[in-house]
């Protein structure tokens, strides 16, 4: 019992289960899943479908914390993919073709893409702190996303490019299925391949890598690219939703909650180990608590406000200070139970 609360999984998954409960409590049926014309619906759903979009910005922000570095444009990059796209669709002459939604996929993604690699040339070639690097783009990717827009929410019309969001498949939610995928896919990558361990030893000692023959650069630069690249698939889930693309409002603070998820997840900022689950679950959490505050009839201006009651109790409870302070109490509660035990041993023997 006692390995299995000091791992660093413990206090989210029971911060997780308190919320599962809690709801449960307040809407026996929470955890209820229906079938209605072929397709699975449900508060659990819910959570799965709207975290789709923030599991694919954790996993790239994972991957970027662990070479000790940090990604503030990835909200932005969101709004520039949700911009391109949708005003690629609605100035298209067949808006409903899926060539069309394909073309406009490809484009925003591509583009996410190239300013993943401007990310990672800032960071890794020119040395640029990545705080500074990325705020750069944080600032200005706004502001394209309106160029592109001309300042309007642009609102499109197409079946295809809606399935993306809110489309289903063999009764599951598109975009599930999507950040399934793409969630086993870099698991594959950095647990069954070197990758994984390249990234760690990046970020635990860059210059100690370089020595060993890692590119440490490369390294650096690939995980900017594939953060944003996941930022333009979940700004591509977000506007196809919605059916528009709002550049001032689309994946605003998603940058934050990424990075909440991450950390809740026991990711350390300092870099080094990283934790895929951990990630996964920080999602989960994050999720849950948005809408258990929408189910509780709170307004939702004050869930930052209960985001950080339990980031900062989940990340108490991981601290290294407070982690030893319990293993202690721990420890001195087992000697004097082996003192008293003895004592009592002693005393009927006598």
């Amino acid at each position: 019992m006692t390995s299995f609360t000091q791992n660093r999984l413990f206090w989210p998954v029971a911060a997780l289960v308190l919320l599962v409960v809690a709801n449960t409590i307040k809407n026996p049926g929470f955890l209820g899943v229906r079938l209605q014309d072929g397709n699975l619906f449900g508060a659990t759903i819910n959570i799965l479908r709207n975290g789709a979009p923030l599991l694919l910005v954790a996993l790239g922000m994972t991957l970027v914390i662990a070479t000790r570095g940090i990604d503030l444009s990835v909200g932005a990059v969101v709004a520039i993919s949700g911009a391109v796209a949708c005003s690629f669709i609605a100035s298209s002459p067949d808006p409903t073709s899926v060539t069309t939604v394909l073309v406009a996929v490809g484009i925003a993604l591509t583009l996410s893409f190239v300013l993943g690699v401007w990310n990672g040339f800032l960071v890794s070639v020119l040395g640029i702190q990545p705080i500074i690097a990325t705020l750069v783009l944080m600032t200005a990717g706004r502001g394209i996303a309106m160029l592109i827009t001309n300042g309007q929410i642009t609102t499109v019309n197409s079946p295809p490019f809606k399935t993306i969001g809110s489309g289903f498949f063999l009764g599951l939610p598109v975009a599930i299925l999507i950040a399934g995928g793409v969630f086993a896919l870099v698991a594959v990558l950095t647990r069954r391949t070197a990758l994984g361990m390249l990234i760690e030893s990046v970020g635990i000692n860059p210059a100690a890598s370089r020595l060993a023959g890692v590119k440490a650069r490369n390294i650096v630069w690939t995980v900017y690219a594939v953060a944003a690249l996941f930022a333009g698939l979940a700004g591509l889930m977000i506007s196809s939703n919605v059916m528009a693309a709002d550049a001032n409002n689309a994946g605003l603070f998603i940058e934050l909650d990424a990075i909440l998820a991450v950390v809740i997840g026991g990711t350390s900022l300092a870099g080094g180990k990283f934790s895929l689950s951990g990630t996964l679950v920080g999602v989960f959490v994050i999720q849950t608590l948005t809408l258990t505050v929408t189910m509780l009839g709170i307004s939702p201006s004050v869930t930052p406000l209960f985001k950080a009651i339990v980031v900062i109790a989940v990340c108490l409870m991981q601290a290294p200070v407070v982690r030893k302070k319990l293993a202690a109490r721990r420890r001195r509660k087992a000697s004097e139970a082996g003192t008293d035990s003895t004592s009592a041993r002693t005393e009927v023997a006598a």
